[in-house]
């Protein structure tokens, strides 16, 4: 261990003490946050002389010990720091961070597999969940919306495994996706339009390319007079703008493999609140069914996700998560999908590690056995500069062919 991780160890071993000698045995759980670091200044202050640490070693000792002892222990300062999106734990010694898009080793370790383990099943209480070796897979999130995953052994071979995916306190706009090249201005002003006139739009792409934080963006635009339910396997969606909202969590099956409520249990129930627009955050097996029927029966401007790698592979895979639930013709399945859904947006990480919006495609019904979608707009790569991706998303010759949804709207563009 370094000596920051003795000198932690050793700090919270003398604070435990201080409040076992108070022989009160709620004295842990009663005292507050502001008592517990005043106890750690306290404790802290002779070694620190000792040792003639920095006042930046000192503040750091201090949120070690306290974050040791109430917080998530060093996962606390990655999630404090925003330039960080992911975290990844592979064991107590193996720390790895996605930061400003780029995956990286972390200096930070966990001093021990005991605190490891300690800290994942402190994650699971917070959600009043529970993690152990007989239920060793938990998927929760944090306080602040971020999704975890959890793997313990004897699944998780070399210790304990803690995926985190955080989420902005203040999420993105659409503004910063136009800083950051992700979108075009053009593009971006179609689908404020497409979202108001209530087209069903659906997004998708391969994992960490933002699937979740575009739907956030793009449910901006719905008008704040419309009631939305959303659907989530674990609750992300921050939806700022709609005062009737309703938001619906799938839950796991008890330890009794019972109890469980599924996704396509919450659309289904969904439909009798009378919504008016249904938000699916990821669509991953035979809720699809329920998704496009809803989509079909009159909850026009409905939005959802899923995973694939092009616009074309989501329709396909949409046609298996359906036929997953129920057994169809695949025709009535891609008669179904053509009819519910009207855009596509697809996006991805490309080669520079950022992410853009790759294609926004018209679904145009059901031609020659397949799923027709025409592309409305294309990312273009027109070079690279130190390692930069230069390009933009462009519009195509193509024009939009469903008009009707832009007309009952009142909205009239120039050219869609």
């Amino acid at each position: 261990m370094t000596d920051m991780t003795q000198l932690t160890v050793m700090l919270r071993e003398r604070v435990y003490k201080r409040l076992d000698e108070a022989n009160d045995t709620d004295t842990f759980n009663d005292v507050s946050d502001e008592e517990l670091i005043g106890l750690i200044n306290e404790e802290m202050h002779p070694v620190c002389r000792e040792k003639m640490l920095s006042v930046v070693k000192r503040e750091s000792l201090r949120d070690n010990v306290f974050y040791s002892i109430r917080g998530l222990d060093v996962l606390e300062c990655m999630l404090s720091d925003d330039s960080i999106t992911e975290i990844m734990v592979n064991g107590p010694g193996d720390i790895f961070i996605e930061k400003s898009g780029r995956m990286e080793k972390s200096d930070l370790k966990f001093e021990s597999r005991k605190r490891l383990e300690d800290t994942a099943e402190r994650i699971a209480s917070r959600s009043n969940r529970i993690v152990n070796t007989r239920s060793p897979i938990l998927d929760t999130r944090l306080e602040n919306g971020s999704r975890v995953n959890i793997v313990l052994p004897p699944v998780a071979i070399n210790g304990p495994v803690i995926t985190i995916r955080k989420f902005y306190d203040n999420p993105l706009t659409i503004d910063d996706l136009l800083s950051m090249g992700s979108i075009s201005r053009e593009a971006a002003d179609f689908l404020q339009d497409a979202v108001r006139a209530r087209y069903n739009i659906f997004i998708s792409g391969g994992t960490g390319s933002g699937k979740t934080t575009f739907l956030n963006i793009l449910s901006e635009f719905i008008p704040v007079d419309e009631r939305v339910v959303t659907i989530e396997d674990s609750a992300e969606l921050k939806l700022h703008n709609v005062e009737n909202l309703i938001r619906l969590e799938a839950r796991g099956a008890n330890t009794e493999d019972k109890n469980a409520v599924r996704i396509r249990d919450l659309i289904k129930t969904s439909l009798r609140m009378r919504p008016d627009r249904i938000i699916v955050g990821e669509v991953r097996a035979d809720e699809a069914i329920d998704m496009l029927q809803a989509y079909n029966t009159g909850h026009d401007g409905s939005l959802s996700t899923g995973h694939a790698n092009s616009a074309s592979d989501m329709m396909t895979r949409l046609e298996t998560m359906v036929l997953m639930g129920m057994d169809m013709p695949v025709t009535a399945v891609r008669d179904q999908i053509g009819a519910a859904l009207d855009i596509v947006v697809h996006l991805g990480r490309i080669r520079d590690k950022s992410r853009k919006v790759l294609e926004i495609s018209e679904v145009r019904g059901v031609e020659n056995g397949r799923v027709r979608l025409e592309p409305l707009f294309r990312f273009k790569e027109k070079g690279e500069k130190n390692g930069i991706v230069i390009g933009s998303l462009e519009r195509t010759d193509a024009e939009l062919e469903n008009k009707g949804k832009f007309e009952a709207a009142g909205i009239g563009l120039q050219k869609v």
